[in-house]
């Protein structure tokens, strides 16, 4: 295997060929799923390299990205974020802050001292019924921006599929034991932008960051990052570690939905986006996209065979995928 892309202070993140897995013999298959189990396992997180989607598409992606956040404020409200049942459009600075409270009272209150400098645009998948996507008009730069936008929705939700199948490989279970419950894409391709900032504002407000230390809620995320950094994850003893950018990987960590699953043999990571490691008065604007996986919204989603022994053992009750989802969200915006 690669040397780790994180190996500090107990965080050990590894950095894995998925071309083993999607192109090599048994023997190979079987290596490369292990490692990404176990980084699964031990981390939360791995990091993904030649992957099926080239990297002069995920450069356009991004640049396609970039245009959309220059838009006019009121233009980009005109396809605002209405609901978490529909969890599509677009949230404005301020709006969202990601945080691991509940309550909706500490939430606000720590929204109001240091709201999350980002703004972000949600895309779902395009035939679910009730919820279209708010798309923005197609005009001068931001012609083509749907299609680019469900290619690689559909190149993500395909790697979705091609990681979970590498999980139930390290597992020993069948290797396409979680195709029925992912095959829908009932997933959320999030475009972020965080805007350029002074470094004073984080000088004088310590508690300031770019997105608040949270976990994900799904199955896993796949997150591409452009090369500013700032993504931290929580180490074993309690520090906040920078998984630094690595050029042409994706960043993929579990969330809470695949912990519950999996009877808390995978862990979901806490993690954070902070001000950059490199020292600037202006920080520029920081680009990143997150493909957020589920399970389908109608899957019931109790521990996976193997990772128990009794039924005494199962930590948690079965649930419906889409109620659980809605619910955490609900409490998020």
């Amino acid at each position: 295997m690669e040397k780790a892309a994180v190996n500090e202070d107990g965080l050990v993140i590894p950095l894995i060929d998925f071309s083993k897995f999607l192109e090599g013999d048994e023997t190979l298959k079987l290596e490369t799923a292990k490692a990404i189990l176990h980084g699964f396992q031990t981390a939360g997180f791995i990091y993904l390299k030649n992957i099926p989607i080239q990297p002069d598409f995920r450069e356009h992606v991004f640049n396609t990205s970039a245009k959309f956040f220059k838009l006019p404020k009121e233009k980009k409200l005109e396809v605002g974020w209405t609901t978490p049942e529909a969890n599509r459009g677009y949230s404005a600075p301020g709006r969202e802050k990601v945080t691991q409270l509940t309550d909706p009272a500490e939430i606000e209150k720590i929204r109001s001292a240091a709201p999350d400098i980002k703004e972000s645009y949600e895309i779902g998948r395009e035939d679910e019924p009730g919820h279209p996507n708010p798309w923005p008009a197609e005009q001068d730069e931001l012609v083509g921006f749907k299609s680019t936008m469900n290619n690689f929705f559909d190149q993500c939700k395909a790697l979705h599929i091609e990681v979970m199948r590498a999980i139930a490989v390290g597992m020993g279970i069948d290797a396409h034991y979680f195709d029925s419950f992912v095959d829908v894409g009932d997933n959320i391709l999030r475009l972020l932008h965080y805007p350029a900032v002074k470094s004073e504002v984080f000088k004088v407000n310590p508690g300031q960051v770019r997105a608040g230390e949270h976990t994900d809620y799904g199955s896993i995320t796949l997150l591409f990052q452009d090369s500013r950094g700032g993504l931290q994850v929580k180490s074993p003893n309690g520090q906040f570690i920078d998984a630094t950018p690595i050029e042409n990987t994706v960043v993929v960590n579990a969330g809470d939905l695949l912990a519950r699953w999996s009877n808390d043999t995978i862990k979901s990571t806490v993690h954070r986006v902070v001000e950059p490691p490199k020292q600037e008065d202006v920080h520029p604007p920081r680009y990143s996209i997150a493909y957020f996986c589920n399970p389908n919204h109608k899957s019931y989603i109790e521990a996976i065979p193997g990772t128990y022994a009794a039924e005494s053992e199962k930590k948690y009750e079965g649930i419906n995928s889409g109620k659980y989802l809605v619910q955490r969200l609900a409490a998020t915006y």
